[in-house]
């Protein structure tokens, strides 16, 4: 069994945010066309259970706006609520975007520094092909270490006198 040092897994890291977000697990975004409701958004958020915003996209794909649910419920508040205006009167339309091509430090980047959740991936014309999550990255960087890895102590020169738990 191999032993893996400190030295050989911050000498891995920086290559694998160097990998382009194609190389990472991306579910389908969540989208809607224009005119859609603000309930309608909020009940397509909740089904898929998988994030936090709706994308909104023409006819042809291109990405329009995003919608989140932080954006609805910073808006919306009172009695008199009404969900069932379009899409179009809350969403930001110049969110952050990122292409299949840049790295996955840039990801992570615009996630830490914007306090993105979900970051629509676009091409050259602005058609979605995606949106990459932190959970996604956080996946990719973990299935790139071996398993003995995965499980050394948060400071693996830690030595412990006793084994922990029962």
């Amino acid at each position: 069994m191999s032993r893996l040092t400190e030295r050989a897994v911050a000498t891995a890291v920086p290559s694998l945010l160097d990998e382009p977000i194609k190389s990472v697990g991306r579910p389908d975004p969540v989208s809607v066309r224009p005119g859609t409701s603000l309930a309608a958004c909020l009940e397509a958020i909740r089904h898929t259970g998988m994030g936090d915003s709706v994308l909104v996209t023409d006819e042809s794909g291109k990405l329009l706006g995003v919608l989140t649910e932080r954006d609805i419920f910073a808006n919306l508040v009172g009695p008199d609520v009404d969900l069932d205006v379009p899409v179009e009167s809350m969403m930001n339309r110049e969110p952050n975007t990122l292409h299949l091509d840049q790295p996955v430090r840039d990801a992570i980047q615009l996630m830490k520094t914007g306090r993105f959740r979900n970051v629509p991936l676009i091409d050259d014309q602005r058609t979605l092909v995606g949106v990459v999550r932190p959970q996604n990255i956080l996946k990719f960087l973990a299935e790139a270490f071996p398993e003995e890895l995965l499980n050394l102590p948060p400071r693996p020169h830690q030595r412990l006198r006793a084994s922990e738990g029962a």
